[in-house]
This record gives structure tokens, C-alpha cells and sequence, in this order.
């Protein structure tokens, strides 16, 4: 049995970490570089870090970050947006990032998928998928979440993949930040339908938070920000608890 992955998220802008509730109201939770250190030394089992105004800004993801990250940690990592073409992940990549991921950019040109499939690999293409529900339906969002779209989130999970997505990063907007736990109903939906590696974001307020989403849903991994940059919860406690309850974890 794989190991479940725990992976702190660093949203990005100018250059700090910063945090919000529903994708608004942030503040600043610390330096990227020093986070990403501290977590890998805690334990982290892989990070992502998302430039979350270069979609908006139409600006480039900061390449410098990525290299200062890779002298300072020895864990995969993945960065998203801005990239809106091959060159753009290429830069990326070439500086020293694991993975790249995308969201805004693919679901404006699908094709995007297959190219950076085609160039890259499968295992090296993240799909995150920001998700609001709308009226009985989960919708995908666009731009930080700030744009709702006409596509349905399992309807564009499936054709991500089809397209050649190694992984989905999953964030229910209307649990993020609220630390109420994760949208477990809405995760199980997805990773019972896919057969890609499901990453659950939104909603971790508590260390039985992890442990429901795990049992609950069965994905692949846990992700989450507040809880870690602000030291609610430590890696190496939360890993003996999911190990506890028989969640098979990296130590």
C-alpha cells in the first residue's frame, strides 16, 4: 500500500507566504524559502507553492523562488501560476521544481493537457481544480477562484485526465480556510471516479481532519496551509496520529 503524502501549501504573493478564508481577507504567514526549509525538515512529504495573482496579474511565476527553494530542500515540489505555455513549465522545471501545475490556463485550452503530457510526462502535470458549489452543482472557478465557469468539476476532473493529468489537486473554495474540515463527500465522488493520484485541499482545522479525509475518501493525499504555517499543527505529530489509526504514512 502507498504511503499517503501530507503536503503544506505556500500561496505566494510578492514574493511572502500569505493566507485567507474562502480565497479572500489574506495575510501574510511568513518567507517561502524559510517555510519550505522548515517543512521539509518537519517531515513534509512533498510541497506545493502557487503564485496565486499571476493568473489575475498576467505575470510569470517568480523562476528565482523556485531555485531558491531547491538549494534549501530535498523533497518534490510543485509550482503553479502563470504558466500558460510549454516554455513557461520548461523555465519552471529547468530551475528546479518537481511538478508543475496548472488550473485557469487548462481549462481555457484544454489542449495545454496534452502538450505539457507530451513534453513532459504524465507524473510531471498537476491539475488543480478550484471548486465552489452553485446551485446543487460543484463548479469549477477560474483566476484564484475569483471567476465561476460554465464546466462541472467531475465532467473536467475526467477529461483532465483523459488529456493526460498525473494528479489532482482538489480545493473545495467553500471549505478553504475555514478549518472545518475537508469537503470529504465531494472528494470521494472524484477519487472513486479516477484513477489518478487525488490530492484533498480545503477545510483542515484539526489533525482528525486528516484522518477523516483518509478513511473517509481514501485519496492520496492531504494538503493544507494555515494549519501548518501558523503552528497549529506539526507534521511529525500529525504523521504518529494518521500511523495510529492505521493510515499508512511516511515517518
Amino acid at each position: 500500500m502507498l504511503a499517503k503524502r501530507i503536503i503544506p501549501c505556500l500561496d505566494v504573493k510578492d514574493g511572502r507566504t500569505v493566507k485567507g478564508v474562502n480565497f479572500v481577507d489574506l495575510r501574510d504567514a511568513g518567507d517561502p524559502v524559510e517555510l519550505a526549509w522548515n517543512y521539509s525538515n518537519q517531515g513534509a512529504d512533498e510541497l506545493v507553492f502557487l503564485d496565486i495573482t499571476a493568473t489575475v496579474e498576467r505575470r510569470k511565476t517568480m523562476v528565482e523562488l523556485v531555485k531558491a527553494v531547491a538549494r534549501q530542500i530535498n523533497i518534490p515540489f510543485t509550482i503553479g501560476g502563470g504558466i500558460n505555455e510549454i516554455a513557461d513549465a520548461d523555465a519552471l522545471l529547468n530551475a528546479g521544481a518537481d511538478k508543475i501545475s496548472i488550473n485557469s490556463a487548462a481549462v481555457r485550452n484544454p489542449k495545454l493537457i496534452d502538450e505539457l503530457a507530451a513534453a513532459f510526462g504524465v507524473q510531471f502535470v498537476v491539475i488543480a481544480v478550484d471548486t465552489r458549489h452553485i446551485d446543487g452543482k460543484n463548479i469549477v472557478h477560474l483566476n484564484g477562484g475569483r471567476l465561476p465557469t460554465e464546466r462541472e468539476t467531475l465532467e473536467w476532473i475526467l477529461e483532465a485526465e483523459s488529456r493526460g493529468a498525473g494528479e489532482i489537486l482538489l480545493t473545495s473554495m467553500d471549505h478553504d480556510g475555514t478549518k472545518g474540515g475537508f469537503d470529504n463527500g465531494l472528494l470521494k465522488t472524484v477519487n472513486d471516479a479516477v484513477h489518478i493520484p487525488v490530492i484533498a485541499s480545503g477545510g483542515a482545522g484539526k489533525v482528525e481532519h486528516f484522518v477523516d479525509v483518509f478513511e473517509k475518501t481514501n485519496v492520496d493525499a492531504a494538503l493544507a496551509a494555515s494549519v501548518f504555517h501558523y503552528g497549529e499543527i506539526l507534521i511529525p505529530d500529525l504523521k504518529r496520529t494518521l500511523k495510529g489509526n492505521s493510515i499508512e504514512v511516511r515517518i
